[in-house]
Formats: C-alpha cells, sequence, structure tokens
C-alpha cells in the first residue's frame, strides 16, 4: 500500500510542482519516454463538460502502464485503451484486451488509481452480431468502468450492439479510418445510427477525415446529437494519407472552429488526444495540444451565446 500511496505522491507533485514546464520549455527536444510535469487549469474545460485524455496509442511503443503514467504526468485524468498494447514492462507478453484475467484487470484498476487516471474509452475494438462474443467485450467494459466503447462493427451488428449499450449503460461510438476503410464516409457513421440509440453515434477521428479529404466542419454538423466521442487531430496536410500530426492549432486542420462548433452543438464527452506521429517530441508535442485545447476551452467559456 506504500507503493500505491508514493506513485500516486509522486505523480501529483509532478504535476503540480512550482518548476513545471512553461510553453517556451515545450519546445525542447524530448525523448518519448521523458515524464514532462505539466500543470494545467482545466476549470473552462470542465465548465464545458469536456474531459480531455490520451488514447494510449499515442504511446504504442510502451506498456498501458507507462502510458499511464505520461498520460498523468501531461495532467489529464482519462485515457482511452487499446487491445493489443502490452501492459507493463515487466509482462511484455500479457497484452491488454477482454480476456485479462480477474487478477490482471485488478492490477490494471490499481494502476489507474495510483496515477489518478480514469479508463473512459475502449478501443479501436471489435464487436461483432455474436451476443455472446460481444457480451464479453460489454462485460469487460463494465468491470473496467469503461463508458464508451470504440469499434467499426459491420451493420448487421447494430441490433445486437444497440440491446447491449442500452442494458449496460455503456456507449458505442463508430469510428472512421481514412478512406476506403468502412466508415471513412461520416453519412455511413449516420446511416448505422439512424434510429438507433442516443447511445449510439460517431467517434470523430477528425485527422482520418482529413486525410479522406472530408472537411471536419461538414462531417460535425451533419452528425450534430451523434456525437460521442473524439480522436482530435490536427494534421500537416489537407487530404493526402501520409499527413502526420502536428501540436493542435498549427496544421490545417481549422481546430478553433471544430472545437466552436462542437460547443455549439453542446456537446459534453471525452476527447482522446491520439498523436499518431512518431517522433522525438512526442510528448512535448502532446502538452502543447494540452495547452491549445485548455486555452480554447477558456476561450469558448468565456463567450456569450450567439
Amino acid at each position: 500500500m506504500a507503493i500505491s500511496t508514493s506513485r500516486r505522491a509522486f505523480l501529483k507533485m509532478t504535476a503540480t510542482a512550482a518548476t513545471v514546464l512553461s510553453l517556451g520549455r515545450l519546445g525542447h527536444r524530448a525523448d518519448a519516454d521523458e515524464l514532462l510535469p505539466l500543470s494545467r487549469n482545466a476549470s473552462s474545460a470542465k465548465k464545458l463538460g469536456w474531459r480531455l485524455g490520451a488514447q494510449a496509442y499515442a504511446f504504442r511503443k510502451f506498456s498501458l502502464f507507462e502510458a499511464i503514467d505520461k498520460n498523468a504526468s501531461l495532467g489529464l485524468s482519462c485515457i482511452e485503451a487499446y487491445p493489443g498494447q502490452r501492459l507493463s514492462k515487466e509482462k511484455p507478453d500479457v497484452m491488454m484486451n477482454v480476456d485479462l484475467t480477474p487478477a490482471l484487470r485488478a492490477e490494471v484498476k490499481s494502476r489507474l488509481n495510483d496515477a489518478g487516471v480514469k479508463l473512459v474509452n475502449f478501443g479501436v475494438c471489435n464487436l461483432t452480431k455474436e451476443e455472446s462474443e460481444a457480451r464479453k467485450t460489454f462485460d469487460f467494459a463494465k468491470e473496467m468502468g469503461v463508458e464508451t466503447l470504440v469499434s467499426e462493427p459491420l451493420p448487421d451488428a447494430f441490433d445486437t450492439l444497440e440491446k447491449l449499450c442500452d442494458e449496460y449503460g455503456v456507449n458505442l461510438a463508430v469510428h472512421n479510418h481514412p478512406k476506403p476503410s468502412r466508415y471513412w464516409d461520416y453519412r455511413t457513421v449516420l446511416e448505422v445510427c439512424k434510429n438507433r440509440s442516443k447511445r449510439i453515434g460517431a467517434c470523430c477521428d477528425t485527422g482520418h477525415w482529413m486525410r479522406s479529404g472530408i472537411d471536419p466542419l461538414e462531417a460535425l454538423r451533419a452528425l450534430e446529437g451523434r456525437l460521442v466521442s473524439f480522436h482530435l487531430k490536427d494534421l500537416n496536410k489537407f487530404g493526402v494519407r501520409s499527413a502526420h500530426d502536428v501540436p493542435w492549432g498549427t496544421g490545417v486542420g481549422n481546430l478553433e472552429a471544430v472545437l466552436a462548433e462542437v460547443h455549439r452543438q453542446k456537446f459534453q464527452g471525452f476527447f482522446a488526444m491520439e498523436y499518431e506521429h512518431d517522433t522525438p517530441e512526442l510528448v512535448a508535442n502532446m502538452a502543447k495540444c494540452v495547452e491549445y485545447f485548455d486555452r480554447m476551452a477558456e476561450k469558448l467559456a468565456a463567450a456569450k451565446p450567439a
């Protein structure tokens, strides 16, 4: 127990220390495994009902336990895990998935608790129309406190999944990979959500929309009422599959307008920061994204209603 208390105290200390990094320091070259203690004021985001955290895929070169600690070092209290990430350096052959034993699930929950991080989303995970198989994933989500499963199910699975969403009180966010994947076009997402439970909607991957030549603003306006979750990105190019992540607000994604539109729709929920660009400045760049998000939330929270 003393170890857990010590870990939590360390993470809180690094997040609030007087020597926290300023934006100027965030420009230095940092290894992706360097913990950068970042202090943030999330009060405006909280006022808007917005939560920010990493998609653990951003830290795919590391274990889930390392990703949790890096997430906490960025001042973030939520995270989205994905299936297939190795669990820890000590257990490199154990992968994060719905088949974790009760003991390993307890270990994950303990690590999250020590870091002060909540596992809010899980995906992109496989969900099928076979109820017994799908139920295993929903059971896992319920036990781990997951609010939203992110997936790209086949259209014939939605009768089963709608039933389970309402039964378990767990959301389903339909994710879009780039063209020519099944849900690259937001209109396909709208079609499978039509007349479904409000627990079913879109996981809006703004970067993949851009890679597919879709304006995120156009997609968001069409999906009004069906926004469940985000994989928020800003890219260096539009309409190019090889485009890569850049710190939010510095690319061509028009993120200020994107967040303003999300605010207009009164969306309240989780934004996953899925910074996929492989760079030695990964954590420093993610810290810049956090700062941008908080600055935009402050601006939007202070703005008078139109």
